[in-house]
């Protein structure tokens, strides 16, 4: 049989106060002296009393809850977003910055997406990774008032101001120049097919940066079998002149075009340098290792939660420190 809920009279009863000081000592409203505090406390463990925090939030129009929207994430296997650096570390240092004031961070599915929970909409405001163009989330929260911050554009909308900056254009003027320093002189990029910007402006940057009769695009999909990777490489070596660099954005297809390079007695680095737009286990525990770029998850998830932080709290004063944008962890496939 389940127990009956204590209520906040119950506490008053064991604390020796009135209700009112129990909840003025748990809503920070009022003033109640430490020791009383101490007493209403305790009395509350002792009869497994919490208050009701959603009826709470309801009154003050504020539950104390952001939603973290990982846009690719949706179809996505959960080992898929673990094994990736970027996700997790972006998540707990979202989740460290917003709990350092008062608000707790939620993973929570995007509501816009059919039989998709509507949790989202109950939370106080939405962090969105990498928007798709077009974003039917963007529309529905501007619709609805829900604040908001984008880490990356929406491509559709470019002048969005909420927007955490993740300068693909220098990440890729820098991969670009790395494996240029390390001796590729035609470099091919294996980029994936979601409409976000971290595909677009890549390969935007990409085909301003080299010349149109160099240029190499393979697209691959990012939620395919990593053996996909592995066709790529046997793409690039079909080619009359095969590239002697490749910019491949995803871990797991980097990885296994590397293995198909190395399987098929190509030289890496050698012969092909590898660089990977995103850093994960996996790119350290192959041999060879893989150089890749360090998208600073965590810098992002604090400038994310900081920016979500202060529209929802206009007289916040938080600054947290930039990301060191183009950052490469160099290693053996381009002779680090």
């Amino acid at each position: 049989m389940r127990r009956q809920r204590s209520t906040i009279r119950d506490v008053a009863r064991r604390a020796g106060v009135s209700a009112t000081t129990v909840s003025h000592t748990f809503s920070g409203n009022g003033v109640v002296n430490p020791a009383t505090q101490a007493r209403v406390r305790a009395a509350a463990t002792e009869l497994g009393y919490h208050p009701d925090v959603v009826a709470s939030g309801l009154r003050r129009s504020r539950l104390g809850v952001i939603g973290l929207v990982l846009r690719p994430a949706v179809g996505a296997e959960p080992q898929q977003i673990q094994d990736v650096d970027y996700f997790p570390r972006f998540a707990g240092a979202a989740a460290l910055t917003s709990l350092a004031h008062g608000y707790a961070l939620m993973l929570v599915a995007d509501p816009t997406v059919a039989h998709a929970p509507a949790t989202a909409w109950a939370c106080d405001g939405i962090i969105v990774t990498d928007p798709v163009e077009h974003d039917p989330l963007i529309a529905a929260m501007r619709a609805g008032g829900m604040p908001y911050t984008l880490v990356g554009v929406d491509a559709a909308d470019p002048g969005d101001p909420h927007v955490v900056d993740i300068a693909t254009a220098l990440i890729t003027d820098r991969v670009l120049d790395h494996l240029g320093e390390r001796g590729a002189r035609r470099v091919a990029l294996v980029v994936g097919t979601d409409p976000i910007e971290w595909n677009t402006a890549t390969e935007r940057r990409y085909r301003e940066r080299v010349p149109a009769d160099a240029q190499i695009v393979l697209r691959v999909p990012e939620r395919v079998e990593p053996h996909e990777g592995a066709a790529a490489a046997d793409a690039l070596l079909a080619l009359p002149t095969p590239p002697d660099g490749v910019y491949c954005m995803t871990s797991d297809h980097a990885r296994a075009l590397v293995d198909r390079l190395v399987a098929r007695g190509v030289r890496v680095p050698e012969d092909v340098r590898v660089v990977c737009g995103s850093d994960a286990d996996r790119l350290r525990a192959t041999a060879p290792t893989i150089t890749a770029v360090d998208l600073q998850p965590q810098a992002l998830g604090r400038q994310a939660a900081a920016a979500l932080l202060r529209r929802l709290e206009p007289e916040l004063a938080l600054e947290v420190p930039l990301p060191e944008h183009g950052t490469l962890n160099v290693r053996a496939s381009t002779g680090g």
